[in-house]
């Protein structure tokens, strides 16, 4: 059975595991601490998987990763993951980020905004990289731009479009409901 193999918990009290929890950041090693803490006062690996939304050998594992030598603070944090490779250099990914915070056309782009698919396009053409989409969006995000969705304003929309919509919020009794 999987919970004799936590018995090393009885080793650590709730007052290590409440100083450990002073002591580390983030969303994981805080979880993995309150589960723990939990767990020491009778909580079951099956009702603290529930809580966490999670596989109950997640908690079990989250429970055995304090069976170590080490601090309970490293126990609970996960090592540094590198992650691949960034396509682009130090200095092109500046230099791309200076060229974003131009209008496109400033760049040689013929385009009124930049856009993830024209990021893209530029990506490719300025520094012979592939990038997804979703990429694109993710180094926008990164060069601190943030999406705009177009609004027409009242003064570009139609008149008789402006009197159909009241008309049709009067009917539905001022809520909004889909068409």
């Amino acid at each position: 059975m999987l919970l004799n193999t936590v018995d090393h918990l009885d080793e650590i009290s709730v007052e290590e595991l409440q100083d450990a929890l002073d002591n580390v950041e983030g969303k994981k090693p805080t979880e993995r601490l309150l589960a723990a803490i939990a767990y020491k006062n009778g909580v079951t690996q099956t009702e603290l998987a529930e809580w966490y939304d999670v596989q109950r050998r997640t908690i079990y594992s989250w429970l055995k990763r304090l069976d170590t030598d080490e601090s309970l603070e490293q126990a609970v944090t996960d090592a540094h993951r590198s992650g691949r490779k960034r396509k682009l250099s130090e200095k092109e990914q500046k230099e791309f980020e200076e060229a974003v915070h131009e209008s496109p056309e400033n760049v040689g782009v013929d385009a009124p905004a930049w856009t993830p698919a024209l990021v893209q396009q530029y990506l490719d053409e300025a520094y012979d990289v592939d990038y997804s989409i979703p990429s694109c969006r993710r180094l926008l995000k990164e060069a601190g731009l943030s999406y705009q969705k177009p609004r027409r304003t009242a003064a570009e929309s139609d008149a008789d479009e402006q009197e159909t919509f009241r008309e049709e919020l009067k009917k539905s009794g001022r809520k909004w409901t889909p068409q």
